[in-house]
């Protein structure tokens, strides 16, 4: 038997699994993926159906009869009883996913209905599905490095150096590390054959039409957000919230303060003494008396770049998010000593309650006086030069053509940022310590991937937003599995999908604009949030604790550039990445640039020198 790292301990919100079909073969694949303090969830034959970690608060499940099974794994506001009426009921999947549609929360959604799967996460991409095929069974998974421990595979070094793009762009960023596993888009569901042979992907979101005003859609934005924070307090205890002083994690708070549950807000100041958030945060915590407001040592707090060298999180794939990764943790500890059961965040509220200004790119053809006043602000907001916004308003190129070029230009400086504002996005770019080898991989996977690739809308604006809100996800889901490891779990109730939908379903001309703030949260917050807060028109930028961190920790940077794995590949230039670290006010080193190479090395480093549950990698 297998034995585990220590870091597949799964507390509350680490729940993992993979899913099989009943069959007398498929249950001798099963045996490979049950190690000591896996849990089996069997089909009514007796074999296994579900085999992975959860809690029991985790997981809701029921049957009907020996013909259906449902299981909900994650934050679904549904019991048992529910769950049981509703297969009672359930005769066709595709219905299955109707109902599902109207709960709150984030979750898993399995069902077996006379013998076929039907496996989906989210559509924000937050809980995903993968699949593979072993001894000619299809076998489904919530991780990729589930079914790559028991494929026995290494990771593809054609997606490593696709990984060392900034930024990674869609659908690349979808795939993978593992060849032989296929992910499962987020807006598709699984549904595997009653003989467990065939697998084919149906299509069960889409996002909804942008036709609500501003002043229709707000209600309906806070009545999600409502339900989305009930979902997760409705049980009461303690829990803990961010309350940074920004408009996101302050709704959340207020939103928590309302519900059964005792809330302990957590401030982390900034270092920086221009950072007002610490001055907008007391002063919502005036407005919160029963709220216990804890308020951390700016000097404690960990900078970016801190720890990378002891990151030990088992990850099915490399993730920027290893950069704050201290910074997210550092507190938990301490919020669990206080009684702290679940820690909700307020990420995600900059992806859907503000979304991108390539909506503009339309908006100029079809409403171009409107358009033009709407990006004069924008100009003057972001400094935008005239002549590249001329440029990026009249650039009409397919997305596919739009990829392809990206990958012909894959060493040119970055573009203005009006390029990727009004456009597809930011090209993706590699830099100056990436070999030759890494750029020729990432440049065929790109390639390959123009050659057949949409965009996730063909309005630039939504395919930006959808984009935006999946690349924050992946990121989330590596923080609550890290969290899941300190006993206090992370929620994020924006990026629930009633969340989004709401969001995205109000019109873009109202929903951003130069001359104001998230007027759709702000709106939808009224008489929640107090009003001097709804004002509050920026954010802290905490690009000085960046700074600070690069300097302070340049000498793991130097460990970790010593023995590099991408170098053994021949992927980076380990002596060019030395030298940077030696000189980290280098204005090479801007834009964040480094964090997908720290990514990619600190994944690789994590999947070696030790065997792994769940994953393994290569030694």
């Amino acid at each position: 038997m297998t034995e585990l790292h220590e870091s597949a301990a799964v507390g509350p919100g680490g729940a993992y699994c993979s899913v099989f079909p009943d069959r007398a073969d498929a249950a001798a694949v099963a045996r490979s993926f049950s190690h000591p303090g896996t849990r089996i969830l069997e089909h009514a034959s007796g074999r296994p159906w579900l085999v992975g970690r959860w809690s029991d608060d985790e997981i809701v499940h029921a049957r009907a009869g020996t013909s259906v099974a449902l299981a909900l794994i994650g934050c679904g506001d549904v019991d048992a009883a529910t769950l049981r009426r509703t297969a009672n009921r359930l005769r066709d999947p595709a219905a299955l996913d109707t109902w599902a549609r109207s709960l709150p929360g984030s979750f898993h959604l399995l069902a077996c209905v006379d013998g076929r799967l039907h496996v989906r996460g989210t559509a924000s991409g937050l809980r995903l599905v993968f699949h593979t095929e072993i001894d000619g069974i299809q076998i489904a998974a919530t991780r990729a490095d589930v079914l790559a421990t028991a494929l026995g595979s290494a990771p593809d070094p054609a997606q490593i150096a696709v990984r060392l793009l900034w930024p990674v762009p869609h659908p690349l960023y979808q795939e993978p590390m593992w060849r032989g596993i296929t992910a499962v888009a987020p807006e598709d569901a699984l549904e595997v054959s009653a003989d467990g042979r065939r697998a084919r992907h149906t299509r069960w979101w889409t996002p909804p039409e942008a036709d609500v005003s501003l002043a229709a859609g707000a209600p309906k934005v806070r009545a999600a957000l409502v339900e989305a924070v009930a979902a997760r307090t409705r049980r009461g205890g303690v829990v803990s919230c961010d309350l940074s002083g920004g408009l996101d994690s302050t709704s959340i708070c207020f939103l928590a303060d309302r519900s059964p549950a005792r809330v302990v807000a957590s401030t982390w100041p900034g270092r920086d003494p221009a950072d007002t958030d610490l001055h907008w945060a007391r002063q919502a915590a005036r407005s919160l008396p029963d709220v216990e407001h804890v308020v951390w040592d700016a000097d404690a707090s960990p900078l970016v770049y801190t720890e990378l060298l002891a990151v030990d999180d088992l990850l099915d794939e490399p993730t920027i998010g290893v950069m704050d990764r201290s910074r997210v943790l550092h507190h938990l500890p301490a919020l669990a000593e206080r009684g702290s059961r679940l820690h909700l965040t307020g990420i995600g509220g900059d992806h859907v309650a503000w979304c991108s200004e390539a909506y503009y790119h339309r908006l100029a053809r079809t409403r171009p006086l409107f358009a033009l006043r709407q990006l004069r602000g924008f100009r003057a907001l972001w400094q935008w030069p005239l002549g590249g916004t001329l440029r990026a308003l009249a650039d009409n190129r397919p997305y596919g053509t739009w990829l392809a070029d990206a990958g012909n230009r894959l060493r040119d400086p970055l573009p203005d940022t009006v390029a990727a504002g009004l456009g597809w996005g930011m090209p993706p770019r590699l830099f100056a310590w990436m070999t030759p080898e890494a750029e020729e991989l990432a440049r065929t996977a790109l390639r390959e991937s123009a050659e057949r690739a949409a965009p996730l809308h063909p309005d630039r604006g939504l395919h930006s937003d959808l984009e935006q809100i999946r690349s924050c996800s992946r990121i989330i889901r590596q923080w609550d599995h890290m969290a899941a490891r300190t006993g206090v779990p992370m929620a994020s109730p924006f990026l629930d999908d009633r969340v989004i939908e709401t969001c995205l379903a109000v019109r873009p001309a109202e929903r951003v604009t130069p001359w104001q703030y998230k007027p759709l949260l702000t709106a939808a917050m009224h008489g929640i949030v107090p009003e001097p807060c709804l004002r509050r028109s920026n954010k802290a930028a905490a690009s000085m604790d960046a700074a600070d961190g690069l300097r302070r920790h340049r000498g793991d940077l130097m460990t970790l550039w010593e023995d590099s794995h991408l170098a053994r590949m021949g992927l980076v230039d380990a002596r060019t990445l030395r030298r940077l670290a030696e000189r980290p006010a280098t204005r090479q080193l801007r834009d964040a640039v480094l964090y997908s190479t720290i990514a990619a090395e600190v994944w690789l480093r994590s999947l070696t020198g030790v065997t792994h549950g769940p994953a393994s990698g290569p030694k």
